[in-house]
């Protein structure tokens, strides 16, 4: 009597519990989705110059991005007080006409720049050749001393800036917070490079390094390095992988360096030799140094080589160039985006081909699975790309975002998210899109998908109360063994995912396999 007593009591709660728990989930659906991308993803591609961007009205639509130099001299008006003085307007007239075109900026301030001659800036140094972008009132001050080399490697004349004085130390540093604090959530940047020597690429080759006079102390670029790490926090940064020279950056044996989270570019990509395999393999060794794993949490870009005229002009042939294609390349290094200014001289860029290398660079996302009840979403994504996404970027229902971000998401994995607070009627069909504030206004991040509704309701949903179902997860092998002697209220249980839950907070027990409600915080 007692036996059977017992064994209806546990029918009964078991019924309860199972009623319950349907109840909350009983609208769980899950959803169709057919989409194809029909636009480049931004952030990502092949990159021209503005120039370049603006006459090749054809390609536009190819690319995402567009690079430019910038000038710490053209922004700079004075020193006062301790605190520096801009006039932003020559910059942000650059970024306006690059967003005119539906792209993003790569924008890279260098000081030196061998044979270049400055223009219509008037706290530059005009009309010098090789002069460089350091404001006028350092030059003109006695104190500070620049030296000269007539034709370093064979690129012109240059001029180099005085690094011994702590007064340019400093207001380099300052310089990059004031740009970081107003530019750093700006959506019209994309990605932001530093460095100093030739084009801020961490050289002077042709020119005697002279470390504290025409090339940072490796002291100042411990100090710049780690102060740019606290100032970035929504556009990556990136520096060249020839910082990997320990001749003249202190970077390669410094694991506290080597930990920053700065990406890389490389000025030389897809030359005859940049890999091991293809000969001197400079280029391939300044990656390994840099960090083999780098490109997982930051970005990996650069620009073809222009060491041969073919090199730019070639380099998007789908026969390859020196034996390599593009896609080839740029899956080995992971490469989100590249220069290719001179592509349109050769007869490769067609706007479908630019478009295609564009389109196998970087990130790419396919949802994979999409469900929904009454109150909540939940939205299965995969990276099907080469690169992660290095910006936050947000599943979206009804203007609300996903709580995790599909920022770091590597190549080949696949993430649930949950969106909650939003109220979806029984028959219908919600539109998901990609956001984030990184993006140009109105823009979003396309993806394929291909449901047809018919699956099984995947994890991930939310019911009224904060709960949400994991279905079908699985115990680890521990704790299912002891699963009949743990049944009170405050025995607790770890799942795959690692979560330890209340057993009372656990339903539907077969076996090994139970399907596991626990709480979610909700913003």
């Amino acid at each position: 009597m007692t036996k059977s007593f017992f064994l209806a009591s546990a029918a009964i709660t078991a019924l309860t519990t199972g009623i319950l728990a349907t109840s909350s989930f009983a609208v769980a659906r899950s959803i169709a989705l057919n989409k194809s991308i029909e636009s480049l993803e931004p952030m990502k591609g092949i990159v021209f110059w503005p120039d370049q961007a603006k006459s090749q009205k054809d390609l536009q639509k190819s690319i995402s991005l567009e690079f430019s130099y910038c000038l710490p001299c053209a922004v700079v008006t004075g020193e006062y007080g301790g605190k520096i003085s801009y006039d932003w307007s020559s910059f942000e007239k650059l970024l306006e006409d690059i967003k005119s075109r539906g792209h993003q900026a790569i924008v890279r301030f260098r000081i030196e720049y061998p044979n270049e001659t400055i223009k219509n800036a008037p706290n530059c140094t005009e009309n010098v050749k090789g002069a460089t972008a350091v404001p006028n009132y350092f030059v003109t001050n006695s104190n500070y001393l620049e030296t000269f080399s007539e034709n370093p490697g064979g690129d012109g004349p240059t001029f180099y800036a005085d690094w011994s004085s702590t007064a340019l130390q400093w207001f380099y540093k300052q310089f990059y917070a004031d740009f970081a604090a107003k530019y750093d959530k700006d959506p019209r940047i994309a990605f932001v490079q530093a460095g100093f020597g030739h084009w801020a690429e961490y050289h002077i080759y042709g020119t005697k390094l002279k470390l504290g006079s025409n090339f940072p102390s490796k002291d100042y670029q411990r100090d710049f390095l780690t102060h740019l790490d606290t100032l970035f926090k929504e556009t990556p940064w990136s520096i060249s992988i020839d910082a990997a020279d320990d001749e003249y950056t202190p970077i390669a044996r410094n694991k506290t360096l080597l930990a920053l989270n700065f990406g890389l570019f490389d000025d030389s990509f897809m030359h005859e030799k940049h890999d091991i395999s293809q000969g001197e393999g400079d280029n391939e060794k300044n990656w390994q140094t840099m960090g083999k794993d780098r490109w997982k949490t930051s970005p990996a870009g650069g620009e073809i080589s222009y060491y041969e005229d073919k090199d730019q002009k070639e380099f998007l042939n789908p026969a390859g160039l020196y034996g390599v294609t593009w896609e080839d390349a740029a899956a080995k290094y992971h490469m989100t985006y590249v220069i290719g200014n001179d592509a349109p001289e050769g007869k490769y860029a067609t706007r479908s081909r630019v478009y295609e290398a564009s389109s196998n660079a970087g990130y790419k996302f396919e949802v994979t699975g999409f469900a929904v009840n009454k109150v909540s979403a939940a939205i299965r994504v995969k990276n099907v790309g080469i690169a992660p996404l290095y910006h936050n970027a947000y599943v979206t229902i009804k203007g609300i975002r996903s709580e995790k971000s599909l920022k770091g998401l590597l190549p080949g994995e696949e993430a649930t998210y949950t969106i909650s607070g939003i109220s979806i009627a029984d028959s219908e069909t919600p539109e998901l899109t990609i956001t984030s504030d990184k993006l140009l206004q109105n823009a979003t991040i396309p993806y394929n998908a291909s449901l047809n509704g018919s699956a099984a309701v995947i994890e991930g949903l939310v019911d009224e109360n904060g709960t949400t179902s994991i279905a079908g997860a699985r115990w680890n092998k521990g704790a299912a063994s002891k699963v009949h002697e743990n049944r009170a209220k405050n025995s607790q249980i770890v799942d795959l995912k690692g979560r330890t839950i209340n057993n009372a907070e656990a339903q539907n027990f077969t076996g090994t396999v139970r399907k596991a409600y626990y709480k979610v915080n909700r913003k």
